[in-house]
């Protein structure tokens, strides 16, 4: 009996924690974007990116699942974001194109994560209404980092444009329906 009532806490642990695991591979796939990014693997960094962007799916899909929600996974899963579709993406395109510019350059891609905390902390003291307020995280970065394929086809002013729009997407006040 003591053995069964031993499994029984472990499983019920693993469970609990199955969101937050999953929610650190995000961390850590977007942690190793920036990673390959810096060290000039720029294509790998982008795949890496967009499987976090699964993780990131995946997480609250399992927390909601198993009922297992918390502060601790919302903050957590902040912070993973931020890496993740925020300093990951923005490093990529400055990596790719944006260095160019010089400091116009780099100050955008700095403006870029940073608007992207912004929108993380609003979104976690705001309660949840069935809609977000600006442009998710997640989709800023995906499609930052999706528009990083088009560095040989597009004027490199095209992407100063795109991450400063990003930005302010992020940050603005427009409403979007949770699917």
């Amino acid at each position: 009996m003591f053995l069964l009532n031993v499994i029984d806490q472990t499983i019920k642990k693993v469970k609990s924690q199955t969101a937050n695991v999953i929610t650190l591979a995000n961390l850590s796939l977007g942690g190793f974007a920036i990673v390959f990014g810096l060290n000039g693997n720029l294509r790998l960094s982008l795949l890496l990116i967009f499987i976090a962007a699964l993780a990131d799916r995946f997480d609250g899909m399992i927390a909601r699942k198993f009922n297992i929600e918390s502060e601790l996974g919302k903050q957590l899963d902040s912070m993973s974001d931020i890496i993740s579709f925020g300093v990951a993406p923005a490093l990529l395109l400055y990596q790719g194109i944006l260095n160019e510019f010089g400091g116009p350059g780099s100050f955008f891609t700095v403006f870029y994560i940073g608007c992207g905390a912004f929108r993380l902390a609003r979104f976690n003291i705001t309660e949840s209404n069935g809609y977000f307020t600006g442009l998710p995280i997640t989709a800023a970065g995906c499609l930052a980092t999706l528009s990083f394929l088009a560095i040989p086809y597009l004027p490199s002013q095209t992407f100063l444009f795109i991450i400063i729009i990003l930005s302010f997407l992020m940050v603005s006040s427009f409403k979007l329906k949770k699917v």
